[in-house]
């Protein structure tokens, strides 16, 4: 049982005795168990580990609260990044990376690594031939500066031990025992943190206005619902570091006078929210959490509620109208929730991504995160990359990076020999920048000049084969099913401009199509009731404003010239690479393909209904589609 803690001495005490835990450890393992390595089997990985250990003498502390000299310490960790090379594990101090780990290898990773010392080449990273083992050294991690990724994959995300072995809760300590309310508002204002949930709204400016706000009651709210295709920043985060989290929205509550918090979570993140339940457990038993924090008189304390995987929940007012019980609805802004938010109470809300960064700007200042990133972009930003890259995974880099550094010494380029074509940032809210605009800056302003936005911070990349036509109607398509409904211009106006699209690709396409287009998103963009509706038209408009040839080919020539919308594609048989074997022939389903044996056969291309069979069985690559 934890003991509460009462006096900041006490607190102190309690941290240098878990630094000095965790000091002691011989060595670290370190499993990832973020969801895609859990995916990948690493939590049988975690639990063979255990067994082995356990049934070899060898000693494994998995938690600090009992210590000793040379003991291994077996942990639990969050998601480390690399997801393309996953499941992956950790050895420290070495700071070795182990790279599609499995229970086979258990029993060599205790034996070599763990009792010998040993680095275990097959399961290090390698790159080009070259062999990387430190951690710290690949590519993909040696171009990031990790900063709210700091501590992911690199303590026991379910162990409030391990938090304050780092120095967690110390900010809380020093916003209580050392700070002002209105200094801590001001600590954040200078440091130039903007909102890491899409719009780069000043996180300084919201918390003055709910600071200044008059009432009885106030409320912190942390928005978890991630609801982006392809993001997994805040998830990851609250898998890996949730203590930090708790901090950033106590230190809240105390600068603008609130008493409560809540975090809106998807309940499709079952990892994240098990251990979100975990750490507000402990955070309660030590009393870092609740009434009276660190006897100051200060109260505050944490209530989960779960998403049920609505889109427009990620819209502030919308998440406030479900966490009150109600169908999730934006509502009119003004007034603004700083000033009416949660139960008509002052509210601030913030992204998980944007409350990570508080603890550390307490802690080393205001000066020290605004050292990062550009004049109007401060610190770092978190994106998930995906998408035709040979890096997947997860990535921090300081504001002001170029697209190209990302794709290119991050992400590791293009694989497949194809050529970058695009990146989708801001997600169905965002746009498509293209590879003529490979060296913008990623930050808030240069997105939003170029047509695009940072959101929340997915990141999909783009090749050659990629139809943009086709992308813009992926992303029309989510958000027409996501849509409220609540107003027409979303409801109905986005349906249109999703009709007009599956024309388009459907090989349908007409004079004025495109017109209709633009016409429709500018009437959505300036009518629709909140961000999300007037933001949906976003990727079309940027497609349309890069890559309107390849609208114009659909259209006009009835071609698709990535060669990947089905009812545009022409097949045709080469006949100097014909064999004559009819093999085509015999597995078309609608006898289009016709010729005499030996001789080069042929495609009726009225009959043809593009279903690929005959590519996928000739053996000779003589059927072309383009």
């Amino acid at each position: 049982m934890r003991q509460r803690i009462e006096s900041l001495e006490q607190f102190r005490a309690l941290q240098a005795d878990y630094m000095a835990a965790r000091d002691a450890e011989k060595r670290k393992i370190l499993v990832c168990c973020g969801t895609g390595c859990v995916a990948g089997g690493n939590l049988n990985v975690y639990h063979e580990l255990k067994k082995r250990m356990d049934e070899l003498g060898i000693p494994c502390e998995v938690s600090l609260t009992e210590h000793h000299a040379d003991t291994i310490g077996l942990k639990k960790s969050g998601c480390h990044g690399f997801c393309e090379m996953g499941p992956l594990v950790r050895i420290e101090p070495e700071g070795w990376l182990y790279t599609k780990c499995q229970v086979s290898d258990v029993e060599e990773i205790i034996q070599k690594t763990i009792l010998g010392g040993e680095f275990i080449e097959r399961l290090g990273y390698n790159q080009n031939g070259e062999l990387y083992e430190r951690q710290e050294d690949i590519p993909f991690y040696k171009k990031q500066t990790r900063r709210v990724l700091e501590h992911c994959g690199h303590i026991d995300a379910e162990s409030i031990e391990e938090y304050l072995s780092i120095g967690g809760y110390g900010a809380l300590a020093k916003a209580l025992f050392e700070m002002q309310p209105d200094e801590i508002v001001q600590a954040v204002s200078d440091s130039g943190l903007r909102g890491r949930g899409g719009a780069g709204f000043p996180t300084g400016t919201k918390w003055n206005f709910a600071a200044k706000s008059v009432s009885d009651k106030k409320y912190v709210v942390c928005n978890a619902d991630e609801g982006d295709p392809g993001a997994f920043m805040d998830r990851s985060v609250l898998e890996g570091d949730p203590h930090a989290v708790l901090e950033a929205m106590a230190i809240a509550g105390y600068a603008i006078g609130a008493d409560e918090g809540y975090i809106y979570v998807r309940a499709e993140y079952p990892i994240a929210v098990k251990r979100l339940e975990i750490a507000i457990k402990q955070a309660r038993e030590y009393g870092l959490l609740g009434k009276d924090i660190f006897s100051t008189g200060f109260n505050f304390d944490i209530q989960l509620r779960l998403g049920a995987g609505a889109f427009v929940c990620g819209e502030e007012t919308a998440l406030l109208t479900s966490i009150e019980g109600h169908r999730g609805e934006p509502r009119p802004r003004p007034p603004f929730p700083a000033l009416k938010g949660l139960f008509r109470q002052p509210t601030i809300i913030n992204n998980v991504e944007t409350l990570a960064n508080i603890p550390q700007i307490i802690l080393k200042g205001a000066e020290w995160f605004a050292s990062m990133g550009t004049e109007k972009s401060k610190g770092t930003k978190v994106f998930a990359l995906g998408g035709k890259i040979r890096h997947t995974g997860l990535v921090e880099i300081p504001m002001g990076t170029t697209l190209r550094e990302i794709i290119y010494e991050i992400g590791g380029g293009i694989p497949n020999g194809k050529k970058f074509k695009a990146a989708q940032t801001g997600g169905p809210s965002g746009g498509c920048i293209p590879a003529s605009l490979i060296d913008t800056k990623v930050d808030y302003d240069s997105l939003i000049a170029i047509g695009s936005m940072m959101g929340s911070g997915g990141m999909i990349v783009m090749d050659e084969d990629n139809c943009m036509v086709d992308i813009a109607k992926f992303f029309l398509e989510f958000t027409v099913d996501e849509s409220c409904g609540k107003c027409t211009p979303c409801r109905i106006g986005t349906r249109r401009m999703l009709e007009i699209l599956q024309r388009i690709v459907d090989g349908k396409g007409e004079d004025g199509d495109i017109e209709r287009l633009e016409e429709l998103a500018q009437t959505i963009k300036s009518t629709s009731l909140c961000a999300l509706g007037q933001t949906a038209p976003n990727p079309v408009l940027s497609t349309l404003r890069y890559f309107r040839d390849e609208y114009e080919a659909h259209i006009y020539e009835k071609r698709c010239p990535a060669h990947h919308c089905k009812k545009l594609a022409q097949f045709t048989i080469m006949p100097d690479k014909c064999k004559g074997c009819s093999a085509c022939a015999r597995v078309c389903p609608v006898g289009a393909i016709s010729g005499v044996i030996k001789q080069p056969y042929v495609i009726d291309p009225t009959k043809c209904i593009k279903c690929g069979a005959c590519i996928d069985t000739c053996k000779f690559g003589a059927i072309e589609r383009k």
